[in-house]
């Protein structure tokens, strides 16, 4: 149990009004973390058991589980099946190699950071896994990508600039690539792209963040979608902004929230194609509501299309970006997920007003993208093989995704259902039993099985239990391999 200053510590979190906006987990978790950044907690000390906490704190034990689950997520505790949770060894999340305690606390705590600095330190990060396992989401499959290919193509490359390559590219990006993406855009997505209004980033978060920092100020609120994307809300959290949580349904957004008080944000931030996590795309006649709801309150949207190459079932719906006419969509794009992470391009077709602000703002974060990459990217979109991959990829990642579910049906029935998407590269599973999430999440770890969860991405603490599984980067054989290990280890649980 905690000590009596370190329960206060926690409930004054609970009863700050700054905290107000924030869900009771999250003003937990937080509570928690910073007793732990500030030394309170020491690496090794045990954690309150959830169900004593939630009844010292008085809310419920799930809400407290979902706060332990954030901090485990985060690196910040352990969690031992049948001993408790544990605050994690110092270096599980500091740098440099294990020296005093005293120095190890030192470099645990945070600096004098600004408000900002300190909002992005809170937030754990973007975390990517360096050697994915199923069913980590969001990864392609990169043991069939075209290497020869594409290093045949940087050879062709280097022949014709020579030491252009090794020098800096203009901010924008470079000219071939950014007509090879309008191109790409206005043919396969509806887009109305053309080179000038496209820059290349490194990533899409890099374009949120950039997003957050140039249009809005500390203070501003932004609608996002509930659930939504955990990098989105980290990047519009960090920046300061106030993020207003509008649910989801399966055809999207719900609308009528923003319609229905349309001057409480200067942005929405959208997943239109293929909302994370729940798949569901995003109806025309809101889409369309939408666009006339920014045109008319001078706002923006912000669309997400992260992994719209990948469409499973009928003919994917045009993007938002293309459907405006008034230029208040700015559309986010990566190869990250279509090509391969190592590839760190991303882009954003913006209005016109927009590009020069944003040339000049992303200058003062990086500079530019790698000359060599996006010559290379160009090349090999304009002599056709970017959309043959794709193609390629689509066939075996559909195939992927009928198998995954066809083995969830087969061996999780009674654990988890299936919610097969028409696109994507993971296929959300929602909770059928009285396991809970976190304890499910841990053990398909503890078999070698990775799954993220679905209720900490939504605001509050009302989100159903489940789990994301991605499919796309793994072959028939090891998805068969990982579900039985899950399931094996979901029957250890119930037979506890």
């Amino acid at each position: 149990m905690f000590k009596h200053s370190q329960l206060e510590s926690v409930q004054a979190w609970l009863a700050n009004p700054a905290h107000a906006a924030m869900p009771l987990h999250a003003r937990i978790q937080r509570a928690v973390r910073q007793l732990i950044l500030d030394g309170a907690l020491g690496p090794g000390k045990p954690l309150p058991a959830t169900r004593a906490l939630a009844k010292s704190l008085g809310v419920s034990r799930d809400t407290v589980e979902s706060a332990y689950a954030q901090l485990y997520a985060e690196g910040f505790i352990e969690r031992r099946v049948g001993s408790g949770s544990f605050v994690a060894e110092m270096t599980e999340f500091t740098y440099g190699h294990r020296s005093s305690k005293r120095d190890a606390l030192l470099r645990n705590q945070a600096p004098n950071l600004s408000k900002r600095g300190s909002a992005m330190f809170r937030s754990g990060g973007v975390r990517e896994m360096l050697m994915p396992q199923p069913f980590a989401h969001g990864v392609p499959e990169t043991r069939s990508f075209p290497i020869r290919l594409w290093e045949r193509l940087e050879r062709q490359v280097l022949k014709e600039v020579g030491t252009r390559a090794l020098l800096h590219c203009d901010p924008q990006g470079a000219e071939p690539l950014r007509q090879a993406i309008a191109d790409y855009l206005n043919l396969e997505r509806g887009a109305r792209a053309t080179a000038d209004r496209v820059l290349v980033l490194t990533s899409s978060q890099q374009a949120m963040t950039l997003c957050a920092n140039m249009l809005l100020d500390p203070g501003d609120s932004i609608f996002i979608e509930d659930p939504s994307y955990y990098g989105a809300r980290k990047a519009f959290d960090a920046a300061g902004l106030e993020c207003v949580p509008v649910r989801v349904d399966r055809q999207g957004i719900v609308v009528e929230r923003i319609m229905d008080n349309p001057g409480r944000a200067k942005a929405v931030f959208l997943t239109p194609s293929h909302q994370f996590p729940t798949g569901a795309t995003l109806t025309l006649d809101r889409r369309l509501a939408l666009i006339e709801w920014a045109a008319r309150n001078q706002a923006w949207i912000i669309e997400d299309d992260y992994d719209s190459e990948f469409h499973y079932s009928g003919k994917p719906t045009a993007c938002v970006q293309g459907l405006d006419p008034h230029d208040r969509t700015i559309y986010i794009g990566t190869f990250t997920k279509s090509l391969f992470p190592g590839l760190r391009i991303g882009y954003v077709v913006l209005p016109p007003q927009l590009v020069k602000p944003m040339a000049l703002g992303r200058t003062l974060l990086d500079g530019h993208t790698a000359s060599m990459a996006q010559l290379t990217l160009a090349r090999f979109m304009e002599g056709g093989h970017f959309g043959s991959h794709v193609r390629t990829m689509r066939g075996i990642y559909a195939q992927r995704l009928d198998v995954l579910a066809d083995q969830v049906n087969k061996h999780l029935s009674g654990f988890v259902e299936p919610r097969v998407p028409i696109g994507g590269l993971q296929m959300p599973c929602m909770m059928t039993c009285d396991i809970p999430e976190r304890v499910a999440i841990d053990a398909g770890r503890r078999a070698g099985v990775e799954l993220l969860g679905l209720s900490a991405l939504h605001a509050g603490d009302d989100g159903k239990a489940g789990f994301l599984m991605g499919f796309a980067a793994y072959t028939p054989a090891e998805i068969e391999g990982a579900v039985r290990k899950l399931a094996k280890a979901l029957k250890s649980l119930r037979r506890k």
